[in-house]
């Protein structure tokens, strides 16, 4: 019997490794994609949890099938929700809870887990809670939030506070844009006052903010079984030609500052380090606002498929309204760099939404 060469024992090593690494794993549970503010199926044209082409980072490449995510499993399950576009998240995660259980009982699935973007992270938190509530156990197996204002954005605060001349443009704006997607009901000024850390208005007669929010729908074992999030900061020229330009000439956030409460009265909690230009932000939510339960970080791989894990460097942050260290709002380890909308496809740049997100599957396959 022949020996196989050395050089091509190498070269088979190499493709029954990378074949183990082609892809993300099954996860045990279905995945619930979580959109945030002014987010339906698609944002400012683009389409939202889609690459530069419009494919859905979801879509499982079936026989012969090309424009789809080829490194998901075949028979992976997802899907996308659809809230209300301009709402605060208690009513944004009533309606994820009710779309989920639609889903849920569609599928024939006892548990999920959920992906939630920007004001999406909160409003999964909220559903969460609300399918405990519902189902008397522990629905919801692993809760992701990317570039979520878990703390507040400060803004939001900066557009509540140019008053009527400009706020009542953009509520009447994204009414007009909400009710032709969904149906009545949006409210821009309610989202607003969402994503500032504390009540914005002491006099309207409700408590509102993120801080209030946090405290009614906190991080609990029993409304999802593993909390984690990922964090993004706008570095150098990748960012969206949008923010870049609101970072630039109208308002910079300074999100790398450490205090329990908002201590700069800016509409996050924390405070700044005093210096706003810097890779502190993703132009709408600072780093000291983002993080939720454990850090992940996130490593591109040239030649084989990327890797998402636990950082754990940062300390896991139970308490979102009291950070246990200075690190989780001053950190800058495993910050991906990618702005607040291009994370979720909007904008080209050279950023493999698809990839990226079969990691995520990949890292939730670990741990439902």
């Amino acid at each position: 019997m022949k020996k196989l060469h050395p050089l091509l024992l190498a070269l088979c090593a190499l493709v029954l490794a990378s074949q183990a690494q082609a892809g993300a794993a099954k996860t045990t549970y279905p995945v619930v994609f979580a959109h945030g503010m002014a987010g339906f199926d698609n944002l400012l044209g683009y389409d939202y949890w889609g690459d530069d082409y419009g494919v859905f980072v979801g879509d499982t490449c079936q026989l012969l099938e090309i424009g789809c995510n080829e490194d998901l499993n075949s028979s992976q399950q997802s899907f996308v929700a659809q809230v209300q576009a301009f709402q605060n998240s208690e009513v944004r995660g009533l309606d994820l809870a009710n779309d989920t259980e639609g889903y849920m009982a569609s599928v024939g699935a006892t548990r999920v887990n959920l992906i939630g973007h920007s004001q999406g992270g909160l409003d999964a938190r909220k559903a969460a809670k609300v399918l405990y509530t519902r189902k008397g156990y522990t629905v919801v197996a692993v809760l992701v939030s990317i570039s979520s204002p878990h703390r507040g954005s400060p803004v939001a605060k900066y557009i509540l506070d140019l008053k009527p001349g400009v706020t009542s443009v953009v509520a009447a704006l994204a009414k007009y844009y909400g009710d032709i997607i969904y149906q009545s009901g949006n409210d821009a000024y309610a989202g607003a006052k969402q994503l500032v850390y504390n009540d914005y208005s002491a006099t309207d007669g409700i408590t509102t903010g993120a801080k209030a929010f946090n405290v009614a729908n906190p991080i609990d074992a029993r409304y999802a079984s593993r909390y984690v999030s990922l964090l993004t900061a706008q570095r150098g020229l990748s960012v969206n030609p949008a923010l870049y330009l609101l970072k630039e000439a109208f308002y910079d956030i300074d999100g790398n500052g450490y205090c329990v409460d908002d201590c700069d009265n800016d509409g996050a909690g924390g405070k700044g380090n005093g210096y706003k230009d810097e890779d502190d932000d993703d132009g709408l939510v600072g780093i000291n606002s983002q993080q939720m339960g454990y850090r992940l970080k996130y490593t591109e791989y040239a030649l084989g498929f990327d890797y998402v894990g636990t950082d754990t460097t940062v300390p896991y942050m139970a308490d979102i309204n009291t950070p246990s260290v200075s690190t989780q709002e001053t950190s800058t380890v495993d910050v991906i760099n990618q702005d607040h909308l291009d994370v979720v496809g909007v904008g080209p740049d050279t950023f493999d939404e698809p990839e990226f997100y079969a990691a995520i599957f990949d890292y939730i396959a670990a741990y439902d």
